[in-house]
């Protein structure tokens, strides 16, 4: 539970770490706002208050999620079904045998377990402790033009083009190793007594992520990451390895 008294106190040292984290676009980007008006794209292309391109935080976050997900239950550790609220939390009275374990086990939330992706990015009941923020393009908008690229739409019955279909999305523009930046915050972790996986996790299904934004398949968004170095010890290695019940 995040203590708002802890973080106002001055005279406690900020124990919240943040990273610098860097998106670079190999092709071109489409993260499309959805009813934004001022361009003649039917989908415009995201931008803040600034006309900066961005890519939105809760994106990041979503992905990095669920490629979380996949790589612990490669390691066969047992993960609550997200997004469904109801099977996110797991009651202590009727859990599974494979959620009785005390990795699972949270002090303060003594009636529910908790999956090791809970304790990371939160669930109905334990509050996340990663903030991702949005990431700013750091080119300035006056140098990049609108792009726009004609798609139509295809029915997935007949498997051809919809007549009157005809749609413009608005794209960064293409090749142009565009940089996007922002930042990760990590709060301590809610069990001390144990090896902290987070970082080594997150920087893990940062890196299984080659592409965002919509029409991947068509070749847009696709991206590489600058990461900043991070120590990982042993024991986290040791702690992560031990997913599988004996």
């Amino acid at each position: 539970m995040i203590k708002l008294q802890a973080l106002l106190d001055n005279n406690k040292p900020n124990q919240v770490e943040t990273f610098t984290i860097t998106a670079i676009i190999d092709s071109a980007l489409c993260v499309g706002a959805g009813g934004s008006s001022g361009s003649l794209a039917d989908k415009p292309i995201i931008r803040n208050s600034q006309r900066n391109l961005l890519i939105p935080g809760s994106q990041i976050k979503g992905r990095v999620r669920h490629e979380c997900e996949k790589l612990l239950r490669g390691l066969r550790w047992e993960i609550s079904e997200s997004p469904h609220a109801g099977k996110m939390v797991i009651r202590r009275d009727n859990a599974p045998s494979t959620f009785n374990r005390d990795e699972y086990k949270i002090t303060g939330y003594e009636n529910t377990y908790h999956c090791l992706i809970s304790q990371i990015f939160g669930d109905p009941v334990l509050p996340s402790r990663v903030i991702f923020d949005d990431l700013v393009c750091t080119e300035e908008p006056e140098n990049l033009p609108e792009v726009l690229r004609p798609g139509v739409t295809i029915n997935r019955r007949r498997r051809t083009a919809e007549e009157q279909k005809l749609y413009f999305l608005e794209t960064s523009p293409a090749n142009a190793k565009l940089r996007f930046q922002g930042e990760i915050h990590i709060q301590p972790s809610l069990t001390p007594e144990r090896p902290d996986y987070a970082k080594l996790l997150i920087w893990a299904g940062l890196r299984q992520i080659h592409a965002l934004g919509g029409s991947k398949s068509a070749g847009l968004g696709w991206l590489h990451w600058e990461l900043p170095n991070i120590d990982v010890g042993a024991e986290v290695w040791q702690f992560l390895a031990k997913g599988e019940i004996k």
